[in-house]
C-alpha cells in the first residue's frame, strides 16, 4: 500500500487577506510537519468539543452525494493534470494523514487528474491507496470528476500526454502479471510505475516506425481502459460530479440552479452509470449531457470563475444571484470549483461563497506552485508554498 511522504519540515505562518487585498501578517509557528500542525489542533478542537471528532463521517449516494463528517476538517485539491510530484506534494502540505488517527478529515480532489501530464494512473491509484489508509483511521478522500474525466471515456484523445499513452500499455502489463485482479494492480501501480517507466526507457527505440507501433499500442490500450464499462472508465464511476460535504459543495467546473432542480443525485447517477457502460434499456441518456456537455453543464462551466475585474457592476450581481439561489437550494454555505487555472493562487469571490482553487500546478498546465484549500469549523482559508523548494508554508485567511 502506498503511503504520502509527510516527514519534512515545515514552518507554517498564517497571512490574513480579504478578497482583494492583505490585511496582516499572524504570528508564525513552527512545526514537525504539516501534518502533526493538523494533529495538534484537531486535538485541540477535541478537547474543546469532547467526542465530537469521534463521530463517523456518513455518506449517502451512489456514487456519493451527500457527505455528513462532524468535526472533520475539509481539505480540497484542485486538478492534478498528470503530474505526481506535485500531487504528492499537494497532499503533503494538506498534512493528510496523522500518527495515530485522532485527526479526523475528509479529502476532496475537484478532477482533471487526467491529460496534460504522465502519471494519470499513478495518480489514481495513490488515491485509492490513500482512502483505504483515510478509512481506517476514521478520514476520507472523495475524487469529483473533471472534464477531462468525462472527454477521455468519450475517446478524446486530444490532451493526452505522450508518456501517459505508454503508461497505459504498461499499466495493462502489469494487470496481466497481477492476474487480471483490478484491486491489486491498481492499488499497487502507484509503487511500481516508476520502475516500469524506467525500464521502458532502457529499450527505448529511436526508428520511427517502432514508435508509430508503440504509439497504436498506447491509443489501443487507452481505448481498452477508459472506454465506457472499460476498467478504468468503471473506477471512474465510482466518483460524483458534485459533492456535498457538510455546508459546502464541491464540483469542477460550477453548479447553477437547473442542475439542482434536475437533481444532483440524478446526475451523478447518470454519469456513473454512462460510463460504466451499462444497458441503454434504462432511462439515463447515452451521454449525459446537463453534466458533461455544453459550456453551463457541471463540468465545463466556468461562470463562478470569471474574473471580475473585467465584469461589469449588472454582470457581477448576476452571477452572484445566480450561486446565491444555487447554494440555497441545497442548503449551503460555499462552493468549490476547479478547471480555470488562477495565476493569482487560490482565491475567493461573491463574499467569499465561491472559492476557486484550481492553481494549474501541473508542468502541463502552468507548473505553479502547488496550493490546497482547507475547511474548518466551517471556515475556508488557503495552505501554500511560500518558497519554491516547499519548505515553509503559508496560511491565508480571507475572511
Amino acid at each position: 500500500m502506498a503511503s504520502v511522504p509527510l516527514g519534512c519540515s515545515l514552518p507554517l505562518r498564517t497571512l490574513y487577506l480579504s478578497s482583494r487585498q492583505p490585511k496582516a501578517f499572524d504570528a508564525i509557528c513552527c512545526c514537525a510537519s504539516t501534518a502533526s500542525t493538523a494533529h495538534s489542533l484537531s486535538k485541540r478542537a477535541s478537547t474543546e468539543n469532547p467526542g465530537e471528532s469521534l463521530k463517523p463521517i456518513v455518506v449517502h449516494g451512489d456514487p456519493p452525494t451527500f457527505v455528513t463528517a462532524p468535526g472533520c476538517r475539509i481539505v480540497a485539491i484542485g486538478d492534478l493534470h498528470g503530474d505526481l510530484d506535485k500531487a504528492r506534494c499537494a497532499l503533503q502540505m494538506a498534512g493528510v494523514l496523522s500518527s495515530d488517527g485522532r485527526d479526523l478529515w475528509v479529502l476532496v480532489q475537484l478532477g482533471d487528474i487526467l491529460d496534460r501530464g504522465e502519471n494519470e494512473i499513478a495518480i489514481l491509484s495513490l488515491l485509492k491507496s490513500l482512502d483505504i489508509q483515510a478509512k481506517a483511521n476514521g478520514g476520507a478522500v472523495f475524487q469529483v470528476n473533471g472534464n477531462h474525466e468525462t472527454m477521455n471515456v468519450e475517446g478524446d484523445f486530444r490532451y493526452v500526454d505522450p508518456g501517459s499513452f505508454d503508461e497505459c500499455a504498461d499499466f495493462l502489463e502489469h494487470l496481466e502479471i497481477c492476474n487480471h485482479n483490478w484491486e491489486e494492480a491498481f492499488i499497487s501501480w502507484v509503487g511500481v510505475s516508476e520502475r516500469s517507466k524506467e525500464e521502458r526507457k532502457l529499450v527505448q527505440n529511436h526508428w520511427d516506425p517502432w514508435n508509430v507501433v508503440k504509439r497504436q499500442k498506447g491509443v489501443i490500450a487507452r481505448s481498452i481502459l477508459l472506454r465506457p464499462g472499460g476498467p478504468l472508465a468503471s473506477e471512474l464511476a465510482r466518483h460524483s460530479v458534485v459533492l456535498k460535504v457538510n455546508e459546502w459543495v464541491f464540483c469542477h467546473g460550477g453548479l447553477l440552479p437547473h442542475h439542482v432542480e434536475y437533481g444532483i443525485e440524478r446526475i451523478n447517477r447518470e454519469v456513473s452509470y454512462w460510463m460504466k457502460g451499462l444497458s441503454m434499456e434504462d432511462d439515463y441518456p447515452e451521454i449525459p449531457f446537463i453534466a458533461t456537455k455544453g459550456y453551463n453543464s457541471v463540468v465545463w462551466s466556468r461562470l463562478y470563475s470569471r474574473d471580475t475585474e473585467d465584469l461589469q457592476d449588472y454582470q457581477i450581481n448576476q452571477i452572484q444571484s445566480i450561486l446565491q439561489e444555487t447554494l440555497q437550494a441545497l442548503g449551503a454555505k460555499g462552493m468549490v470549483v476547479g478547471h480555470t487555472p488562477q495565476a493569482t493562487g487560490v482565491n475567493c469571490e461573491f463574499n467569499c461563497r465561491i472559492w476557486r482553487i484550481d492553481v494549474g500546478m501541473s508542468r502541463g498546465v502552468l507548473d505553479s506552485r502547488p496550493e490546497v484549500l482547507e475547511i474548518r469549523e466551517g471556515r475556508a482559508r488557503a495552505i501554500r508554498s511560500k518558497r519554491d523548494g516547499y519548505s515553509e508554508l503559508q496560511v491565508v485567511d480571507f475572511t
